[in-house]
């Protein structure tokens, strides 16, 4: 083989593995512009996705700032028997639900005290006349109760008490927490555990807290003898 040969060939090596460094580089062009593509798409994917759980995470957690439980008793009243050694008392409170969600009244306590459940009687159904009344006060009636008022609930009823020309409180022993919606109102006339507070303590200013789970506070109130 001649020199010019040789050369010939050498040359066309050469060219060859020049074209295929080029055919290779030119295919690791379009993998890395795929792969650019696919990244970016990825990105933006990805930022969206994460984007709209951070504004649904934000909605829930205002949502849940916002709504509040709050109740207000108001016109509390406790009546206690001047004449019972054994420290005969009842009060009477009116509720309203003042928050954004449901709550249920938990808690009646005097001094420290927990009324029980069965010593409530709940009336849910007043309506705005009735609860703008002031709660009335009948008389100690037989076994520690309430005198009913006659004219009024049309029987079958422990408490019966009117409290204004149309207004009438009807109510029977309650058995377990009083559940209010938002801006619903009860009225609750309930029996104080004998003892708790005595003759004694009329005209004395004494504690009063009605809760529903963390909402309420004391209240200071002052005892009525009758």
């Amino acid at each position: 083989m001649s020199c010019n040969s040789k050369k010939l060939h050498a040359g066309l090596d050469i060219l060859l593995i020049v074209t295929k460094i080029n055919k290779m580089k030119t295919k690791l062009s379009k993998k890395r512009a795929i792969s650019t593509v696919l990244t970016t798409v990825i990105i933006l994917v990805s930022s969206v996705v994460l984007g709209s759980g951070v504004v649904l995470y934000g909605t829930s957690l205002f949502q849940a700032s916002t709504q509040q439980e709050s109740i207000t008793a108001s016109g509390i009243k406790m009546w206690v028997d001047n004449e019972d050694t054994n420290g005969v008392s009842w009060g009477a409170a009116k509720i309203r639900n003042t928050g954004d969600k449901l709550v249920a009244i938990d808690k009646i306590q005097i001094r420290g005290v927990d009324i029980p459940f069965t010593n409530w009687f709940p009336d849910t159904t007043v309506n705005s006349t009735t609860f703008q009344q002031a709660l009335n006060f009948t008389s100690f009636g037989v076994g520690n109760t309430l005198t009913k008022d006659a004219t009024v609930c049309g029987g079958g009823f422990v408490i019966s008490i009117r409290l204004g020309v149309t207004s009438d409180v009807c109510a029977n022993a309650g058995s377990g927490p009083i559940a209010l919606s938002p801006g619903a109102s009860s009225i609750i006339y309930f029996h104080l555990t004998n003892g708790t507070i005595t003759s004694l303590d009329a005209g004395i200013t004494t504690s009063v807290g009605i809760f529903a789970g963390k909402a309420g506070a004391p209240q200071s109130v002052t005892v009525e003898g009758r």
